[in-house]
């Protein structure tokens, strides 16, 4: 119960000011004169102008408001590593009792953290403010962080927290630990294909000093350099792109003797690899009706550098014509199959034969360049079939289909059961109905013995097309010279286009056409595994998550060929993936997580805004065990810590239930007053 005096003025506050200034020259004036009755006369003045002010007396009827303290439990995936989990467990039950025993305190417990793919770092301050959004900041007990200290939300100052209240952190972990990580200072996102780009790096020791470590950079796998490299030194790797698409690049240090965790001795980067030119070399045989649809197909292509030669003029040829009437250029063969073959990423023969332009010993070079890396795309007509076939040169080992005639008979092309499954003929517009809804084919060259299941069919289901390796190169082996009715719209026409495209990007190793794959990705907030292969079906996928975690995916068929399976990416950093055979990398948000950048625990990032506060950061783990502080509440002070206790400050806050209202001036009270006051002037006077 409060008591008080409250006024409700009768007149507008100016009129009370003048009042007053007027009582007060009137007094001035009756005490310098002496007069008689002067302070009986003031006193009835004084009298009226409180009446006028209208005083009441009250009476608050009211009800005593909690403190409210908040306790914030870090779940952060650095809180798995060691024994932070059962600290944070031991110490969350052991501070929430000793709260609860304080009486008139209120206690709300929040977790915060919790990794989510998306936060970069550990929020605890933001969990925090939206705990006691709805509590006035006078009945703000204070706050306890239950933490490892690591903590990317600190604010600036304590009076950027909305409360005067302090501010304690108990801090999980040991004071000797030690951990070691590959932190990336620079990296590319882009390549050109045959280049190379640097990627900068630097060996974090915490805990560590003076130490070396073994570092080995791998890419796409295979390792390319090895090397030992001392604590806190900055390194510079030179990576050289290999193809165009992702190029991951690992780099793992060797662990230290009891690190904390592994989870951050490997960083990855992903290098897109962008081809500047394709060199695209074509060679034509004799004219033919086709010839031009794989010159358009290339000169449509900016990214590609085309030289084309056809033969018009072999050199078994002779007519009389002079040669320097000749409007021809001499085929520069010895420049292009034996100086600069190499610089070729793809050669195609388009219906060409064996008509003394080349000598055996280029194409034997052929043969090496498909093995070492080249492509190869033979487009055969009857000429694949003849005695002069390219068959019956040292290209045998590289062709996969011996040639044994010619079929002439209409027919359309038709996906395989392979073909199906391959990203090359995959999905082609038109090939889901019979017949395909694409023109038909006139013309297919028979073969025997292939080395691999053809992707496409023709006449009576022989082998149209065939996708094959030979060594670390790929060679094509089309088995009709009719792909040109497509082009010009037969019947329709076909997706010629996008075969040819697909099938020259599959011969220059473009990754996302590979036959036999594994990738990951992210679509929103998931992380999409997906699996590429030409097998009936697909073992299940082991999935390790940034902080170490694995889940066991069993995948679903999508398309032919194509299976895929989903699951939460609800932590930022390096995710892996692999079947047992192959393995995929994806590094989720920034290369640098700040949740892996420092994981050792530390009182010291908390300790100036909680001292700040009149709290403390304080460690709660020993080799015997989490031991607690004694919990103290304490009325007004600006320090909240001592040896051995914590503080939580009790606030006096309350809610008015009832209130009760007596006026001084009204009624007969009032009137009395009064008419006294006047009386008693009256009665001075007549003296």
């Amino acid at each position: 119960m409060q008591y008080g005096i409250t006024f409700a003025p009768l007149v507008p506050a100016l009129v009370l000011w003048i009042a007053l200034a007027a009582i007060v020259a009137i007094a001035a004036l009756l005490l310098i004169g002496r007069a008689r009755g002067a302070w009986v006369r003031l006193g009835a003045l004084a009298l009226i102008l409180l009446a006028l002010s209208n005083p009441s007396f009250t009476r608050e009827e009211r009800e005593p408001l909690s403190s409210v303290a908040a306790v914030v439990i870090d779940k952060s995936p650095s809180q798995n590593f060691g024994d932070r989990k059962r600290e944070t467990a031991q110490a969350q039950e052991a501070l929430v009792n000793r709260l609860k025993q304080i009486k008139g305190l209120e206690v709300r417990v929040v977790e915060a953290g919790q990794a989510d793919g998306e936060t970069d770092g550990t929020k605890l301050f933001g969990a925090l403010t939206n705990a006691l959004s709805d509590v006035p900041t006078d009945r703000v007990a204070g706050a306890f962080l239950i933490t490892d200290g690591r903590v990317h939300d600190i604010p600036a100052n304590a009076a950027a927290l909305g409360f005067q209240a302090p501010v304690h952190a108990l801090i999980t972990g040991s004071k000797d630990e030690r951990d070691r990580r590959i932190a990336i200072t620079a990296a590319p996102r882009f390549g050109i294909v045959g280049q190379s780009q640097t990627i900068t790096y630097r060996l974090d020791d915490q805990g560590i000093v003076n130490d070396r470590a073994k570092v080995t950079v791998r890419r796409d796998g295979d390792v390319i350099s090895e090397r030992t490299v001392l604590s806190g030194q900055t390194v510079n790797v030179e990576i050289d792109i290999k193809h165009a698409g992702p190029n991951i690049v690992e780099i793992e240090a060797s662990p230290v003797e009891n690190e904390l965790t592994l989870v951050n001795n490997r960083a990855v980067v992903a290098i897109d690899g962008v081809r500047d030119k394709l060199r695209v070399l074509l060679v034509s045989g004799e004219p033919h009706a086709g010839e031009r649809t794989w010159r358009n197909l290339l000169k449509s292509d900016a990214s590609v550098d085309l030289v084309h030669f056809t033969i018009l003029r072999p050199p078994e040829k002779q007519d009389g014509t002079p040669i320097n009437e000749l409007s021809l250029i001499a085929f520069p063969t010895r420049e292009l199959f034996q100086q600069k073959i190499n610089e070729f990423q793809l050669i195609i023969f388009d219906r060409y034969a064996r008509q003394g332009v080349l000598p055996i010993a280029y194409f034997d070079n052929i043969a090496r360049y498909v093995k070492n890396g080249g492509a190869v795309l033979v487009s055969a007509g009857p000429d694949y079939a003849s005695t002069t076939s390219i068959w019956r040169t040292p290209l045998d080992v590289v062709l996969p289909a011996e040639p044994v005639g010619v079929t002439e008979k209409p027919f359309y092309a038709h996906l395989s059961d392979a073909g199906k499954r391959h990203p090359v003929t995959r999905g082609l517009e038109g090939s889901s109905t019979e017949p395909p809804h694409w023109s038909r084919f006139f013309r297919t060259v028979d073969t025997r013995n292939p080395t691999t299941a053809p992707v496409m069919t023709g006449a009576d289901g022989k082998p149209l097309l065939l996708l094959s390796r030979y060594g670390e190169g790929r060679v094509a082996l089309l088995l009709s010279d009719h792909i040109w009715l497509w082009a010009r719209g037969y019947e329709g026409g076909g997706p010629h286009l996008d075969l040819l495209r697909r099938m020259s990007h599959w011969l220059m190793k473009q990754p996302d056409l590979d036959e036999e794959a594994l990738r990951l990705s992210t679509q929103g907030k998931d992380l999409v595994v997906s699996r590429q292969t030409m097998a009936d079906g697909v073992p299940p996928v082991t999935v390790t998550s940034p902080s170490g975690a694995t889940r066991n995916l069993t995948l679903s068929a999508a398309d032919p060929g194509s299976w895929r399976a989903t699951t939460p990416a609800d932590e930022l950093g390096l995710w892996q993936a692999t079947d047992g055979t192959l393995k995929a990398l994806i590094n989720v948000g920034p290369i640098n997580p700040k949740e892996f950048s420092e994981v050792t625990s530390s009182t010291e990032p908390l300790k100036p805004l909680t001292q700040a506060t009149g709290g403390d950061a304080r460690r709660i783990a020993d080799s015997s065990g989490v031991e607690l502080p004694r919990i103290i509440p304490v009325q007004a002070s600006s320090v909240f810590r001592g040896d051995g206790w914590l503080g939580v400050r009790m606030r006096d806050a309350s809610v008015v239930r009832g209130v009760g209202v007596l006026p001084m001036f009204s009624g007969l009270i009032g009137l009395l007053l009064l008419l006294g006051a006047f009386a008693a002037t009256w009665l001075r006077e007549g003296r």
